[in-house]
């Protein structure tokens, strides 16, 4: 344990979480569900701000994955350090149910039972669990003919690239896609380039959507599906979307961009508004760098602010610190790697004398399965199997024995142990 001392918050909590991102806010708010009086922790918005509202539970294994439901089970028995060897069928199912009464009105469609495929930035079909009900138009299984909207001035976003290569992409079933783009020219004012928040905002003004209602319905022939980037409002992307499939007749999905993922964003101002309303404390923008604690028990972790170290005391903790990308992990030069917070032990990395990495960007690197165990409860354990905390527990990207972008399984795993963890701490309260 880093162990460090600061001011002592007024307030206790039976939660603490650290780290804000689809791991550390599904924990927060199921437990704030529940009635736990909970604080966050972190030093930014987390991964929600980069990646696509999709969750993936499990996309390939030897090839994409049809049913993830069929799948896993066989694919935990052979991965046996992956974290979804002790998250059961049952659990997962309940996460990605909770997570779409959670989020309703997203309007999630999918599950566990069937993956849909969706089209990627690049024009990848890539398999997913859940999309949101702006996205789910975008279903590639039955085929279809799909017109893609660009933008002027949306940087980022490539429709003919993605068109072109959805158009060469082999479907499951033969299933046959027909692509073309459309180039629209929406008043933008003096901006030549916008973000995608940007665009995301303009689509909330009324006098925007009917510019592009009126010069796209000009391109439209019967039977197409349009295509939009993710880019439909922030706040009101459901009332968008809904006017768009309504007033050109057609239907209409977004495909996620390069971030930042406007998606991603309404998701996550979705989870953080719950929480308010259920009473959580949210601190962005601090750092959590050591802990206080009686033997093999946390008491407080204490967070770094503009003015002097505060000690945060609880009952439980969770940490949703991520991986490698965001500092839940940390390599050093000489290739030794650390957990910062709390100082807990990396399991999955190779031996001193096996090589961390491999020749080839996209080979599967041996320091990528690299991460915190845990034991049934999501307890953090050493060497010998043994919690080294009775009362942390960690989630998300800080686990270790998964290759999250190669298996298309980073949100589903971040859902279901941030449930997991979750789910341990009440029955123990």
């Amino acid at each position: 344990m880093n162990e460090a001392h600061g001011r002592l918050v007024p307030a206790s909590y039976d939660a603490v979480v650290i780290g804000a991102g689809l791991a550390g806010l599904t924990a927060a708010l199921r437990l704030a569900e529940e009635g736990q009086r909970v604080a966050v922790l972190a030093k930014g918005v987390g991964a929600t701000h980069l990646a696509p509202a999709t969750i993936d539970v499990l996309g390939y294994d030897d090839g994409p994955v049809d049913s993830p439901a069929r799948t896993l089970p066989e694919f935990a028995d052979a991965n046996p350090q992956h974290p979804y060897r002790r998250l059961s069928i049952d659990l997962i199912r309940a996460s990605l149910d909770w997570f779409k009464a959670c989020l309703s009105d997203h309007g999630y469609r999918g599950g566990l039972d069937q993956n849909l495929l969706v089209p990627t930035a690049i024009g990848v079909a890539k398999p997913t669990a859940l999309v949101p009900e702006t996205m789910a138009a975008a279903d590639l299984r039955q085929g279809g003919r799909f017109i893609f909207v660009g933008f002027r001035g949306l940087k980022d976003f490539f429709p003919a690239y993605l068109a072109d290569n959805l158009a060469r992409t082999p479907l499951p079933g033969g299933a046959a896609v027909t692509t073309r783009v459309v180039e629209l020219s929406p008043p933008l004012g003096v901006a030549r380039d916008v973000s995608a928040t940007g665009f995301a905002r303009r689509f909330e003004q009324a006098d925007f959507r009917e510019a592009v209602l009126a010069e796209l319905g000009r391109h439209l022939m019967p039977g197409e599906i349009v295509g939009f980037p993710a880019v439909l409002g922030l706040e009101g992307a459901r009332k968008v979307w809904q006017e768009l499939e309504t007033r050109l007749g057609h239907s209409v999905f977004e495909v996620a961009t390069l971030p930042p993922s406007v998606p991603g964003i309404r998701l996550y101002e979705t989870m953080t508004g719950a929480l308010r309303r259920r009473g959580a404390r949210l601190v962005i923008g601090t750092t959590v760098a050591g802990a206080e604690g009686s033997g093999n028990r946390l008491e407080g972790v204490v967070a770094h602010t503009a003015g002097r170290p505060l000690t945060y005391r609880a009952n439980s903790f969770v940490l949703a610190t991520g991986g490698f990308a965001s500092g839940g992990l940390q390599l050093d030069s000489s290739g030794e790697v650390r957990e910062p917070v709390f100082d807990l032990p990396v399991a999955g990395l190779p031996g001193p004398e096996e090589p961390r990495f491999e020749r080839g960007y996209f080979d599967e690197h041996a320091i990528s399965r690299a991460g915190v165990a845990v034991d049934a409860s999501s307890r953090p354990i050493d060497r010998e199997g043994t919690p080294v905390y009775e009362n942390l527990h960690a989630v998300g990207a800080t686990l270790g024995g998964a290759v999250p972008w190669r298996e298309a399984s980073g949100n589903g795993l971040s859902l279901a142990s941030g449930y997991a963890a979750a789910s341990a701490i009440l029955e123990a309260s």
